[in-house]
């Protein structure tokens, strides 16, 4: 059953048949600097603040498709600002090396896309426990598909879609952004998803074929999502959002810490070449001294503004 928590009584009127409830507190330190800096803009209330940074309304569990007999959910949260114009959107995809991790429980880590005016929709995809490759791509595939779907249910700009990614999510943000229906990954029923207008990756892999640990040959991650057996190589080239670059491609911002020993910098370094020579824009922000995410407050700030100002510089906000 799908969840809806009303945030603000201007809110984008939806079906009427779902649920709402209030929203408990989720107010963190981080958090509450950030509203104490706006608050502090003699043109802003708080509560003002407070509308701006909050989604409108929530969707909980929502159903995306059916497989495997399972159902995948995501959650939906609309843009904090009342508008005629349907809202851009960011699509985020966790990381957990294809095996574990789920969808954010909270839109706390979203603020800064949600004040700027974007919609947020976090993906359950199937992990390699329950399906190998390519199930989680062919999700994130229908994540898209949904959304361009439920486009005016929700208030959504379809062509102004952000996939945005952390590690193995940075990896699915780029295929389901780099994909389109000619690649024959698509399952029939997600065939015709909208194009992404932007992609955020945060120190995803690229190509699947040079991601090594140590001498071991296949990357550990790799071997438990795409499988162990002859020609698995072949997936793993498939699954590599590198050999899908062309001049179509979305303007991409990638971060990737300079230390990262999990997925290496040189990861993100091909691909961004790639995109240099294919002419598609695109932004690499190398952490000094970073690892696999885990950056400080610093840092982060740093790195979404960079990414607002990305999307922005592509006419995506304004």
């Amino acid at each position: 059953m799908i969840r809806r928590r009303t945030m603000m009584s201007n809110s984008v009127p939806l079906a009427k048949d779902r649920a709402s409830r209030a929203l408990p507190s989720l107010m963190g330190p981080v958090a509450l600097a950030a509203t104490l800096a706006f608050a502090t803009a003699p043109e802003r209330t708080l509560a003002e603040t407070r509308q701006s940074t909050e989604p409108s309304q929530i969707y909980e569990d929502v159903v995306y498709r059916s497989a495997d007999g399972v159902d995948l959910h995501l959650n939906v949260y609309l843009a904090p600002r009342s508008s005629e114009q349907p809202a851009p959107v960011v699509v985020y995809f966790h990381g957990g090396g294809w095996a574990r991790g789920q969808r954010p429980e909270s839109w706390g880590g979203f603020r800064t896309f949600l004040s700027a005016g974007f919609s947020v929709v976090t993906v359950q995809y199937r992990l390699s426990g329950q399906a190998p490759a390519p199930a989680a791509v062919q999700d994130a595939r229908c994540a898209i598909h949904w959304i361009g779907q439920q486009a005016e249910e929700y208030a959504f700009d379809p062509e102004r879609i952000v996939a945005y990614g952390t590690s193995a999510g940075g990896h699915l943000a780029l295929m389901a952004g780099y994909l389109s229906d000619d690649d024959g990954v698509d399952v029939e029923e997600c065939r015709g998803a909208p194009e992404i207008a932007a992609v955020l990756d945060f120190y995803g892999p690229t190509e699947l074929t040079r991601i090594k640990r140590g001498n071991a040959g296949r990357h550990p991650s790799v071997v438990r999502w795409v499988g162990d057996y002859p020609g698995a190589e072949a997936m793993d080239a498939a699954m590599s959002p590198a050999r899908y670059v062309g001049g179509d491609t979305p303007p991409t911002f990638v971060v990737h810490g300079d230390q990262d020993e999990v997925v290496p910098l040189s990861q993100s370094s091909l691909l961004v070449k790639q995109l240099q020579q294919a002419g598609v824009a695109v932004e690499l922000f190398t952490v000094p001294g970073g690892g696999h995410g885990k950056f400080d407050a610093a840092t982060k700030s740093e790195i979404f503004a960079r990414a607002l100002r990305f999307v922005r510089s592509r006419g995506i906000i304004e």
